[in-house]
């Protein structure tokens, strides 16, 4: 006797989807904050650790550290990725004529730079100050602007791609130059003694919660209609 195939489960709305996981980033992201901006004790002597033990190897590998100020300064620099930003821009009006989504991507890369400063300015974390420093940096330390723009700008880059239908091949290219950039970018700010690691990780969560917001956004107001032209064509 045959046994009917049971239906899988139907998958939630994409905006359900979004409104979860922009509300558990809102709340990690909150949490943190709080954290950082009382001086919590154990999160405070966490990050001196981390910090004193990156400065030493930063001292010590003149080459890797040499190699990493390249790459914080021009390939993951913020205004690199707000140049990578106005190229989708141009692309999405150029090849799709979609001046809304083309808006919404401007202003929530806007919206992130000002929602960062914001924070800088209002917890005023000193960054690390070092005998020996092998970097600079200006402004106060959290959340990490590198951080916060590299994963909104591939936050977005991403979230574009599969709405229009990106190939395997480019989505996986596009993937791991993103996941390397958002990881890469954190990493070389905390190498270089310019941040401490919650710098980074707040300059993570919330970038992500943008993302986040912002696709929660576009799902609910954009005009629905689908995307002009065809990606393959």
């Amino acid at each position: 006797m045959h046994t009917p195939p049971v239906d899988s489960p139907p998958r939630p709305p994409a905006h359900r989807t979004a409104a979860r996981a922009a509300g558990v980033l809102a709340l990690c992201s909150t949490l943190l904050l709080v954290l950082v901006a009382v001086e919590w004790p154990p999160l405070i002597t966490l990050d001196e650790d981390i910090a004193r033990t990156t400065h030493r190897w930063a001292v010590d590998e003149r080459g890797v550290t040499h190699t990493f100020r390249i790459l914080t300064d021009w390939i993951w620099d913020p205004w690199a990725m707000r140049l990578l930003c106005a190229v989708v821009v141009v692309w999405l009006v150029w090849r799709h004529a979609d001046w809304w989504t083309a808006g919404w991507l401007t202003a929530t890369c806007a919206l992130g730079t000002l929602v960062q400063q914001v924070l800088k300015t209002a917890v005023g974390r000193a960054r690390p100050v070092w005998p020996d420093p092998v970097d600079t940096a200006h402004f106060a330390a959290f959340p990490s602007g590198h951080a916060m723009t590299a994963t909104v700008v591939c936050g977005l880059l991403l979230w574009l791609l599969h709405r229009h239908g990106a190939g395997r091949a480019l989505w996986s290219t596009v993937l791991t130059l993103c996941v390397l950039s958002v990881v890469g970018v954190g990493l070389t700010r905390i190498w270089l003694g310019v941040h401490w690691s919650t710098d980074v990780l707040g300059g993570w969560l919330l970038g992500a919660l943008t993302v986040a917001l912002a696709v929660l956004a576009h799902l609910r107001w954009r005009p629905d209609t689908p995307p002009a032209g065809n990606p393959a064509s």
